[in-house]
């Protein structure tokens, strides 16, 4: 199925992705319906991600990795379950390879919206344990807006314990391993984004920037092949008490991720719900740090406007 979205065009491969287009470039394909080893534990991810100029700005199942894939909600530590792919850190033994990767699966969409420069989607998911069990219910909304420094994703999330039981959720970090406080919307970047700039806050630097709190970060690379650069700006867009960490990396490869357990497990009670709410804009260059910081500001609220 086609359906234009007057500037956008949304085409749905059924079972299998939506795909974004404007002006003749593919923005990004969600992919609902993954075809992974259960040892990557499958869930949606958007990948490829492009700039509205058609640049590259994500990275799929790379060598080092293979669970990585563009922008996925991938949560490692969900009690005794892996819903983020491969090995699980345990603080006793360190990472290994357990039975306990489990799935995120595609329900259906609740509806699909648009308009001259915008569209939103609502989805209903349900988390699979390894066991086959149903963890948790979730309510997906994600979009994209149009705008004058890109374009930006929206992503909004809202999962419910369906288990019978409390479930904690962490990290490797709560596990004991430091700064690798990682899960929650994680984005993986291209190879050649290795050593870009991450910008926060008037200043710029690299993975001194690890476990920082902000309601933003940036991160600019650069692309082979071309004389160009682009930008990702991450917006935590959700009601919160402080600051969000952020789990960046720069030197081994490229990735963000605003990460609500990076360093405090968090009980979830049978029956009860966590909500996170973010967005992204992805634009054409390097913005430097000001020019981040001015997107940020634009791209704050955007999840409530559209979503």
């Amino acid at each position: 199925m086609t359906e234009p979205v007057d500037g956008l065009r949304l085409t749905d491969e059924r079972g299998r992705a939506l795909t974004l287009t404007s002006g003749g470039v593919d923005l990004f394909r969600y992919v609902y319906g993954p075809w992974d080893r259960q040892l990557e534990s499958p869930r949606p991810y958007f990948h490829p991600l492009r700039t509205l100029s058609g640049r590259l700005v994500s990275l799929y199942r790379p060598w080092d990795h293979v669970w990585h894939k563009g922008i996925a909600w991938s949560l490692p530590n969900v009690g005794t379950q892996n819903f983020w792919g491969g090995v699980t850190y345990y603080r006793d033994r360190g990472y290994v390879q357990a039975d306990n990767n489990g799935a995120i699966v595609h329900n259906g969409f609740d509806s699909i919206s648009g308009g001259d420069d915008r569209m939103a989607v609502k989805e209903s998911l349900t988390w699979v344990a390894s066991t086959g069990e149903p963890w948790f219910t979730e309510r997906r909304s994600f979009g994209a807006l149009l705008g004058r420094d890109g374009w930006t994703l929206a992503y909004a999330t809202e999962f419910t314990n369906v288990s019978g039981a409390t479930v904690p959720i962490g990290s490797p970090t709560t596990e004991g391993r430091p700064n690798a406080g990682y899960g929650g919307l994680f984005w993986r970047g291209p190879r050649s984004f290795s050593n870009g700039r991450v910008h926060m806050d008037g200043r710029t630097g690299g993975d001194e920037m690890m476990g920082e709190r902000g309601t933003w970060l940036a991160y600019s690379g650069d692309h082979d092949e071309v004389d160009a650069s682009s930008t990702l700006v991450f917006v935590d867009d959700g009601p919160s008490d402080e600051p969000v960490q952020w789990f960046v990396r720069t030197g081994i490869f490229a990735c963000v991720c605003p990460a609500p357990f990076f360093d405090v497990v968090r009980p979830v009670e049978p029956g009860a719900s966590l909500t996170f709410r973010y967005a992204v804009t992805i634009a054409d260059g390097d913005t430097g740090a000001d020019g981040a910081a001015r997107i940020a500001a634009d791209t704050a609220g955007v999840t409530s406007r559209l979503l």
